[in-house]
């Protein structure tokens, strides 16, 4: 290879260095934790990122400035931790031992009964009471949906958040930022630009030092699995045991978390975690507001990535079908070489995506609206938060003055084997006024785009029914609601 390498990776884990040279590939950062530095207050609840009792912060140096995250250690990778901070739930205290104003704040506002889920709790609330002086109540429940609590309830957690928050934090009662300078010299130092390769008896990672070292690995070494946030592959290691060297971390590389917004769009470099896309995108498309704080929880989107959430292909992925009804596109590369193609042609059939041995996503485009058209994305799922979509849509259509529709771009994910537009319905309504009448023939249509299944998460009738009744609620949204129930009686039929 042609860059250089080292045989470890380097982090600082509270207020110790860590050097690690031989470690698995799978080694998830909460058994190390627990097993190797005997740091139990981190607990294990799920292990599949759901429940939060295994909360962390991780800190990373981010246009040089140092910023801290909540995550799942449960599901993060040891040897994705390459210059970071890693922060468990005992170092959060002050500088001088006493309890920190989160933890305080707990204590006064009986916070905790069990306490298994406290810790977690704790660390989510101290990420936030770092990053807003003043959080609103819908800030601190959105902080907290990935954690859950089943036996305190969640008032006097939200009262606990609101009080810590009359505390300003300072060198004087927190310990991140008492050495907010010495961390970030440290982790500049250990962000030598080297990249890493650290071999163990169960497999090699890699940690590529920019992403020309990540194409010509990746090249070498096309079997092996690239890990950008682990919110998917993490369960492959913990629910699926399977075997996932080599492994390519690549969540760390600056070029794939590049954003750039002009007048032609949005570009996403395939490493832009959900948190850091949702003030671009919904700058542009408030319409995913809504969508984009129902992906996961805080910690999920800490970690997860657009270009993850694209490259694994899920057929019940939240991102495809909103990008997708908005004409999105993907470039892929391999060593040197890239192609452009719509994100509808990358999704092929069921776990095959149009994806060459060798070749990764390396960003995602995304064109703005028109002036005056329509779009509206829906997730329909069990849980209001933090579940996986029994199917998500998104619809795209443009009319001219007189009303009639002149283009229509409908996405579906959940209804097929692959995220799917549907070619027949927008067929039927292009062409066609913006009516009752035909939207209820495009409504009948839609059974010709799709054959869902029926699984766990819902039947394929539900999935169907619910499918028509989307569109009907994107018409009514576009055209004012009330008086179409009044003068449509049928809807009580729908």
């Amino acid at each position: 290879m042609t860059q250089s390498h080292r045989k470890s990776i380097r982090f600082r884990l509270n207020d110790q260095t860590v050097e690690l040279s031989n470690i698995a590939p799978d080694q998830t950062l909460l058994d190390w934790l627990r097993l190797d530095r005997r740091l139990t207050g981190t607990k294990e609840g799920c292990a599949e990122g759901d429940c939060g009792a295994c909360t962390v912060l991780v800190g990373r140096i981010d246009s040089g400035l140092l910023t801290y995250e909540t995550v799942n250690a449960c599901i993060r990778l040891t040897t994705s931790l390459d210059a970071t901070h890693v922060v468990t739930v005992e170092y959060l205290n002050r500088p001088d031992g006493a309890l920190s104003a989160v933890q305080q704040a707990m204590v006064d506002n009986h916070g905790s009964q069990c306490g298994f889920c406290t810790p977690g709790i704790v660390a989510s609330l101290h990420a936030l009471w770092l990053a807003e002086p003043n959080p609103s109540e819908a800030d601190i429940e959105r902080q907290l949906q990935g954690n859950l609590c089943r036996c305190t309830g969640y008032e006097p957690i939200v009262k606990a958040a609101v009080d810590a928050a009359k505390t300003i934090p300072s060198a004087d009662n927190d310990r991140l930022v008492a050495a907010y300078d010495a961390t970030t010299q440290a982790l500049l130092e250990f962000a030598d630009g080297t990249g890493a390769i650290i071999e163990h008896d169960s497999g090699t990672t890699f940690v590529p030092a920019n992403v020309d070292d990540l194409a010509e690995i990746y090249a070498t070494h096309p079997e092996a699995t690239i890990v950008a946030g682990s919110t998917d592959v993490g369960l492959w290691v913990t629910k699926h045991m399977r075997d996932i060297s080599p492994v390519i971390h690549v969540g760390h590389l600056e070029e794939l978390k590049q954003i750039k917004i002009d007048e032609t769009g949005i570009m996403l470099g395939a490493g832009v975690s959900y948190t850091s896309a949702r003030g671009a995108l919904v700058s542009v498309f408030p319409q995913m507001a809504e969508l984009w704080d129902r992906i996961g929880g805080e910690q999920v989107r800490n970690m997860g990535t657009v270009g993850g959430n694209i490259a694994n292909g899920s057929p019940i992925g939240d991102t495809p079908p909103p990008l997708i009804a908005l004409g999105a596109t993907v470039t892929l590369r391999k060593g040197e070489t890239r192609r452009s193609m719509p994100l509808e042609e990358f999704f092929i059939d069921y776990g095959k995506q149009d994806r060459q041995p060798g070749e990764f996503v390396e960003s995602i485009f995304v064109p703005p609206l028109a002036e005056d058209v329509f779009y509206a994305v829906y997730k329909i799922s069990k849980r209001r938060d933090e579940d996986i979509s029994a199917l998500c849509g998104a619809f795209h259509l443009d009319t001219d003055a007189d009303g009639v529709v002149t283009s229509a771009r409908i996405a579906f994910g959940g209804m097929a084997g692959t995220p799917k537009r549907a070619p027949r319905t927008e067929a039927a309504l292009i062409g066609q006024p913006w009516s009752w009448e035909t939207v209820q023939a495009a409504r009948a249509v839609l059974a010709e785009d799709y054959q869902p299944l029926t699984d766990w998460r819902a039947s394929a009738e539900y999935r169907m029914l619910t499918a028509q009744n989307l569109l009907i609620r994107f018409f009514l949204e576009t055209c004012g609601a009330p008086a179409r129930i009044e003068r449509h009686p049928a809807l009580a039929e729908v």
